[in-house]
């Protein structure tokens, strides 16, 4: 049986380990980092993963154009994506009627985030 994978794209290391961390011991993912926009879009052509996690504010490229990229790709549109945001739940509505399969806020609690993770994709 193979693993899950999961790309989790943020620009902040601390939440790529952690998330990291957390999603490979508590959901037995086996987890891809990006740090931007860009490195996330070449990783999830290149790896096609089962799942994005995908940071909402980031610099350069944020979230939603990052989004707006994997879902014009013929090879990345049908992945689906979960994002992470710290602009909290009043925007939770805008968010999921991009297409996304749900929204996390940050901060989020470590030891339910593989959980949350599964709930959204199910």
């Amino acid at each position: 049986m193979t693993s899950k994978r999961i790309l989790v794209i943020d620009d902040e290391d601390d939440i790529l380990k952690l998330v990291q961390t957390c999603l490979e011991i508590m959901g037995g993912w086996q987890v891809i980092t990006a740090h931007s926009g860009r490195e996330g879009l070449n990783l999830a052509q290149d790896n096609q993963p089962d799942a994005i996690l995908l940071d909402v504010m980031m610099p350069d490229e944020d979230g939603l154009s990052t989004l707006k990229k994997l879902q014009s790709n013929t090879i990345t549109s049908n992945i689906p994506v979960i994002l992470l945001t710290a602009r909290g739940r009043f925007v939770e509505q805008k968010f999921t009627q991009l297409g996304v399969r749900g929204v996390l806020n940050k901060p989020f609690n470590p030891l339910k985030l593989a959980e949350q993770v599964e709930a959204a994709l199910a």
